[in-house]
């Protein structure tokens, strides 16, 4: 049970995997008035950036939980070197149907609502383990503006138009499903750069370093294709963001 290797090659040195930068996850834990002693459970994790850090800057406890080795093994000497092992734990283990034991007082989901197959499912698998009462987030792509054509929604990594709405229609779609949005915090341009070109020199130097390597033509084709694809097409198209839900 793991992520495909090509996904750890891509996304080696960041510690946030999707379009947020430090200072975007700062400004979401600031905005939510976080108590210490505050329990949350992480569904798809990552290499634990959120709890880390939140655990340090906020008094947060919680468990994170990823399907990926490489990223979970990061996650806990994360935690170590910000001092909050005793706070924080992260299993591997696979999100999708994951539950607590007990019931947090936050859970979230930031960027793979692949576990619920897509943002209603994820929402009714995180609040199986929300206390009433309880804050959920949700990382959540959308459309920024009209797309033209399906071409350009599948050079967003959509698989039609259809797979993502606009802002409002997402927000709304939140509402229509239980929800009161009380905060978000959307990703801009530069903190996609950073998260996307971030990718482009973490392929390069894979590259450099493993040329006879099975995957080797597959890195090099998503090299040579991406810069442009990005540019051209996700960069004016793709929003990203998180929304904090409160069941109504």
């Amino acid at each position: 049970m793991d992520l495909p290797r090509i996904f750890t090659i891509r996304e080696r040195s960041h510690r946030i995997h999707n379009p947020f930068t430090p200072a975007k996850l700062a400004t979401l834990g600031q905005a939510l008035h976080l108590a210490p002693g505050t329990r949350v459970l992480d569904l798809a994790s990552g290499s634990g950036e959120m709890l880390c850090t939140w655990a340090r800057d906020h008094g947060v406890t919680g468990t994170g939980v990823d399907i990926s080795t490489v990223f979970t093994e990061e996650a806990r000497a994360r935690a170590a070197e910000l001092g909050v092992a005793d706070r924080v734990t992260f299993v591997h283990d696979d999100a999708v149907g994951y539950v607590s034991d007990e019931p947090v007082d936050l859970v979230s989901c930031l960027g793979a609502t692949w576990i619920g197959d897509g943002a209603a499912g994820t929402i009714e698998l995180l609040a199986r383990s929300l206390r009433p009462g309880g804050l959920m987030l949700i990382g959540e792509p959308y459309w920024r503006r009209e797309v033209p054509d399906e071409e350009t929604a599948r050079a967003c990594h959509a698989g039609s138009k259809a797979d993502f709405r606009l802002l409002p229609e997402l927000v709304e779609q939140f509402g229509e499903l239980g929800y009161d949005v009380v905060e978000m915090v959307l990703a801009d341009g530069d903190s996609w750069d950073r998260y996307q070109a971030a990718q482009w020199l973490n392929l390069r130097r894979w590259l450099d370093r493993n040329p006879g390597d099975e995957l080797a033509a597959e890195v090099r084709a998503e090299l040579t294709a991406e810069p442009a694809r990005y540019t051209r097409y996700q960069r004016e198209y793709l929003g990203w963001g998180v929304f904090a839900l409160m069941a109504r």
